[in-house]
């Protein structure tokens, strides 16, 4: 057994704990703990190691023809996320409230440490049909969590949406990746080992129309689990509704797999598949940038401005994966990163202000840094971050992403058109975000209630994720020497 084989058990043995009667807090910090801890020594090791090649590896197999492996391993993209997940993780634990007040609080933390497990097995999963199983493993309590413990008088409305959005979007997938592994699989060897599914450089064995056809429904099943427009409806009012460690985990940690299945699955696999769809990929990001920054812009409640903002985001990941370049792809990762960090900070925040105040509506609000220094002073570094200032990760990965799509560019094509763009999504991102921090945080209190600061349980993991953006502001080569030659198929 290796380290990533107790990273991921230990979060399903905590739930099956508290499950059997034990104390539900206790267990759940126990575990964030330790995970956090493993976590550590992985990103340690891989940065000793070298993250171009596959570390911790481990396997069972469970059947032979076709050939299924429970196996989990990790290189240096895979490394990045399972840190991001396991402080996630620790935060979302972290900020949760001791008294519920509804519903069971063992089916609480059971579900947060199920949807950890869950992020933590698909990405580690070697083989395709555990990192899609995992990943289904994870939405599940997500949904239940938004029905029982969600905010606001629509919230079970809500959990019906995003099960019937993020249901089709599964489904739409798994005819993907049913096709992928019948269309690759060895003849007369059938396996689910993406490894072994993986064509050799230049011998692709489909045609490129095959793998265009296939590559589509990849594509929009993975565009839905992310948000990509036109298919983002789903995501801004699922995080207004969910339980804030919810919002924390699926727009933080969950949303990544979307974004990790195209750059670990559906782009070496279906090379030519990507090219053939390149185009409407942009377009389509473009509608994330543009499009959801300007229905940002218009958000009056807090919590749904910081969901559609998490939703824009999704297109600067979706273009440094366009950009089809080692720059590029690096700085996908590492936006997926600094994005789940930052967007954990904004909604651990808002859920302190929604608990302390009646409404967060934008308009409402006003004069809170006298009475709130502390969680003035931090939503305004987690502001910074969001719009991508100098010396935050976001601001290293927004660069990087940029220069990518202009490396080696002879001449304007529509990937640096797009970009030209996309640059606006700055200007937008400033917009949104500064107004609002003016006014919550500025001015005259508006009401007469003076709310109490940021509870001292929570500024330990509020603190943390500042300090990890701004490390990984300041120094992003941490994350960024670990993604060599990300793609050497293509």
């Amino acid at each position: 057994m290796t380290i990533i084989d107790l990273i991921i058990i230990i979060p399903i043995l905590a739930a099956v704990a508290i499950g059997c009667g034990g104390s539900a807090r206790v267990l759940a910090l126990a575990a964030a703990w330790a995970n956090l801890l493993l976590g550590l020594v992985v990103f340690v090791t891989l940065v000793a190691k070298g993250g171009d090649e596959m570390h911790f590896k481990s396997s069972w197999v469970l059947l032979h023809s076709p050939e299924l492996t429970l196996g989990f391993a990790v290189d240096g993209m895979s490394g990045v996320l399972v840190l991001l997940t396991v402080i996630v993780t620790f935060c979302a634990v972290r900020v949760s409230s001791g008294d519920l007040g509804k519903g069971s609080g063992k089916l609480y933390y059971i579900s947060l440490l199920l949807i950890a497990a869950g992020a933590l097995g698909a990405f580690c999963a070697t083989d395709l049909f555990f990192f899609y199983a995992f990943h289904e493993l994870a939405l599940i309590p997500t949904f239940l969590m938004i029905g029982i413990y969600g905010n606001g008088r629509e919230k079970v409305a809500t959990a019906w949406k995003i099960t019937i959005y993020l249901g089709v979007g599964s489904l739409i997938l798994l005819g993907g990746l049913i096709a992928l592994y019948v269309s690759l699989s060895p003849p007369g060897a059938p396996t689910f080992d993406i490894a072994k599914l993986a064509p050799s450089p230049g011998e692709h064995p489909l045609s490129a129309e095959v793998q265009k056809w296939i590559f589509l429904p990849l594509l929009v099943g993975f565009g839905i689990l992310v948000s990509l427009f036109p298919f983002h409806s789903w995501a801004a009012p699922a995080y207004a509704a969910a339980p804030t460690p919810v919002a924390m985990l699926h727009a933080g940690v969950l949303k990544k797999f979307g974004l990790y299945g195209m750059l670990r699955v559906a782009m070496p696999l279906l090379p030519e598949g990507f090219e053939a769809w390149k185009g409407l990929l942009l377009v389509l990001l473009l509608g994330n940038i543009l499009y959801v920054g300007l229905v940002t812009i218009s958000q009056r409640y807090l919590d749904r401005m910081i969901g559609n903002s998490s939703v824009m985001h999704m297109g600067y990941i979706f273009l440094g994966i366009a950009c089809c370049n080692s720059i590029g792809w690096g700085g996908a990762v590492l936006m997926m990163f600094a994005h789940g960090i930052s967007i954990a900070l904004l909604f651990a925040l808002c859920g302190s202000l929604r608990e302390r105040l009646d409404t967060l509506e934008i308009s409402r609000l006003g004069g809170l840094g006298g009475s709130m220094p502390f969680l003035a002073v931090t939503f305004g570094f987690a502001a910074f971050a969001s719009i991508g200032l100098p010396g935050f990760a976001n601001f290293a990965s927004e660069i990087t992403i940029f220069f990518a799509a202009f490396k080696d560019a002879g001449e304007m094509g529509i990937l640096q058109v797009a970009t030209i763009l996309a640059l606006w999504g700055v200007v937008i991102s400033a917009v949104y975000m500064l107004r609002a921090y003016r006014s919550i945080f500025q001015g005259e209190l508006i009401g007469e209630r003076y709310p109490a600061d940021l509870a001292q349980s929570m500024r330990l993991p509020v603190v943390l994720m500042i300090v990890i953006l701004l490390l990984t502001g300041f120094f992003p080569n941490i994350i960024l020497k670990l993604l060599p030659n990300l793609f050497e198929v293509l």
